[in-house]
């Protein structure tokens, strides 16, 4: 992880998706853009954090960057479970080293692993497990989560926990994306109003943003209904 080979955007913006009714066919793509965003923050994130801390959390790091390679590389399955090499897998290293932030963003690989080969109920066991604090790891792991939550179909937790990304990421980036995810969520549930009201969050409080730019397309659509 503290390799900086990775180049991708850290989120793709183009995905945010014009109609309500082609979210969760959609959603996978854009999960990958949030996969896409952690590697790359997360990179910073330990390399100034952990490596330099207590030797436990400096062995947990060590442990499983092996596999946050596996991970960039999309190998994904060797990711979660381990080789035969020695890289003994987030799942367990998340378990071996719980208590440490290490073990911690474990549970948020593993996660998004599971997400990534389609087993959802599995990515939401892990995801739930990470906590943090901070601006921008956080909210990424907490927004897909809420797509887990969107493809297993629990909609109503799917928004809420979308809208809390929103709120605790508070940026250009990532809150108008969530948004309007969770406002596409409402339309498909025929809640509509509150559907306007998380798409102007987008206009009123993140209007310089990508997604701002279209935002009135979502509104007028939502209003109409």
């Amino acid at each position: 992880m503290t390799e900086q080979k990775h180049t991708h955007d850290p989120l793709n913006v183009d995905e945010a998706l014009s109609t309500s009714e082609a979210f969760l066919l959609k959603n996978k793509n854009l999960l990958l853009g949030v996969v896409i965003a952690l590697v790359v923050i997360v990179g910073g994130y330990l390399g100034y954090k952990h490596f330099i801390s207590e030797p436990k959390e400096q062995k947990a790091s060590e442990a499983i960057f092996k596999g946050e390679q596996y991970f960039g590389d999309d190998n994904f399955e060797i990711a979660l479970k381990g080789d035969s090499l020695g890289y003994a897998g987030f799942i367990k290293l998340a378990d071996q080293f719980s208590g440490t932030d290490a073990g911690n963003l474990a549970n948020a690989y593993a996660g998004l692993c599971y997400a990534q080969l389609g087993k959802y109920e599995d990515a939401i066991k892990y995801l739930d497990k990470f906590s943090g604090n901070d601006l921008l790891v956080a909210p990424a792991v907490m927004g897909a989560l809420g797509n887990c939550y969107a493809q297993v179909g629990q909609l109503d937790k799917a928004v809420a926990t979308l809208l809390k990304a929103a709120e605790h990421a508070n940026s250009m980036t990532l809150s108008p994306i969530y948004l309007i995810q969770a406002g596409q969520i409402l339309e498909k549930q025929g809640k509509n109003a509150e559907a306007v009201d998380a798409y102007k969050q987008v206009k009123n409080k993140y209007g310089n943003s990508y997604q701002a730019m279209d935002i009135d397309k979502y509104i007028e659509r939502a209003s109409l209904k």
